[in-house]
């Protein structure tokens, strides 16, 4: 990498994965007191779940389309001060619809990072999984800490004090600046080495894709209403809810550096479908077991959806190695929005029936994920050497080629690494 060290570079980016993440998963922490301070049904506060979801679900792929055409490196710090600056205002105002605006605004600025932020990882990562899964771990961390985070600021001062939320953002805008200038000082050094192109599996994609959704809408919908469900399934107040949503995101960071290891002994397609049929059976004991046992299944559960999490964004890149920029905006996008865009459902149906009647259906969905990827084919990678094997090098980007810190669409960019993501 020159200027910033392969290793460096990772850690890194995988901390400011960690602070952007952080307001992600701050959404859903914020639920139980946005009920127990503004009483909002269980169908509002998954309103304010939609907000942070509904124009990241759009937003998301359109930024990948860009960055596949033009590198913007600078979208990286930009975003997470966005993101960071939503979440830290959407406690100060009593107004729904104001609370609504600000979530809306982070959630653009989570999806401005994210197609981005997987396109410089894997240039620093040199295609590697377990690197790679080492940048999903950096978010899956700020998912985690979330909760602990937003239960230390507002339980203490109630949501007027969400603007200290704000400090992640900070300090994750600062950590990805060396690693830009590093990739900036590789692009002026002009080494080129020459990628073979490969044809994109669109159909592989779309099946791919539908298996995030899968992924989505389970995570999501059990993410926002899981503090409030172990309150009835275990006692013990929020303290109960905030165990519940902490364990089910670090059980994320067990899970993805499970999968990048995994990957390196099977192929990805085994690893996730195996992965899937775990979390089948983990959702269904969230659902059903009660008492200190449903925190085991939460876990499971946890592991279960984020042992594909890392294999997925590589698996489209591989699918559609001409346009990683969009299978990075589209598989990062669909985790956490389309998920997002059924939780009103759920919440509808919660207030209507019962939390454990609208959570039941969410068991069928890692069983959609798992149909899809038991027809899916691990794509063949180019080796840097030429060969052909199972550990992906850097692909290329916008016409074959990538702009690492650079504006001219199709030119090289960054010489240890060739690829768009």
């Amino acid at each position: 990498m020159g200027v910033v060290s392969v290793k460096k570079s990772v850690v890194l980016l995988s901390l400011g994965h960690a602070c952007v993440d952080v307001y992600q998963g701050a959404v859903a922490a914020l639920v139980p007191f946005f009920i127990a301070e503004r009483a909002y049904s269980h169908a509002a506060v998954a309103g304010v779940v939609l907000a942070a979801s509904l124009l990241s679900s759009v937003a998301q792929p359109l930024f990948g389309a860009v960055t596949d055409r033009r590198a913007l490196p600078w979208l990286l710090p930009v975003s997470t001060i966005v993101g960071g600056v939503g979440i830290a205002l959407s406690g100060v105002s009593g107004s729904y619809a104001v609370t609504l605006a600000f979530v809306a605004v982070s959630g653009i600025g989570v999806a401005a990072y994210h197609p981005e932020s997987a396109r410089v990882a894997r240039i620093a990562s040199r295609g590697s999984h377990t690197a790679m899964s080492w940048f999903s771990l950096g978010g899956n961390v700020g998912f985690a800490l979330a909760p602990l985070l937003v239960t230390a600021v507002v339980a203490t001062g109630g949501l007027r004090f969400t603007p200290l939320l704000v400090l992640p953002a900070l300090a994750g805008s600062v950590l990805c600046l060396p690693v830009l200038r590093g990739l900036a000082a590789s692009a002026a050094n002009g080494s080129v080495a020459a990628q073979a192109k490969r044809p994109d599996d669109r159909g592989s994609f779309v099946k791919l894709s539908i298996a995030v959704v899968g992924r989505s809408i389970t995570f999501v919908g059990l993410s926002t209403f899981i503090a409030v469900y172990a309150q009835e399934r275990v006692g013990g107040g929020v303290l109960a809810g905030t165990i519940a949503l902490f364990t089910l995101y670090v059980g994320g960071a067990v899970g993805t550096i499970l999968g990048g290891r995994l990957a390196n002994r099977w192929d990805r397609v085994t690893v996730v479908r195996y992965a899937y049929l775990v979390a089948v059976v983990a959702v269904a004991g969230v659902v059903f077991v009660p008492g200190p046992a449903f925190y085991l299944f939460v876990a499971a559960t946890s592991a279960g959806l984020y042992v594909p999490f890392s294999l997925q964004v590589t698996l489209g890149q591989d699918y559609l190695p001409s346009r990683v920029g969009t299978a990075s905006g589209i598989t990062l996008g669909l985790t956490i929005t389309i998920g997002g865009l059924a939780s009103p459902l759920i919440g509808g149906l919660a207030d209507a029936t019962s939390l454990r009647v609208a959570l039941a259906p969410l068991i069928a969905m890692p069983v959609l994920s798992w149909l899809m990827f038991r027809t899916l084919p691990e794509p063949a990678v180019m080796g840097a050497d030429g060969s052909d094997g199972r550990q992906p090098a850097p692909d290329v980007g916008h016409r074959g080629a990538v702009a690492v810190g650079v504006d001219a669409p199709g030119q090289v960019g960054d010489g240890d690494a060739r690829q768009r993501s």
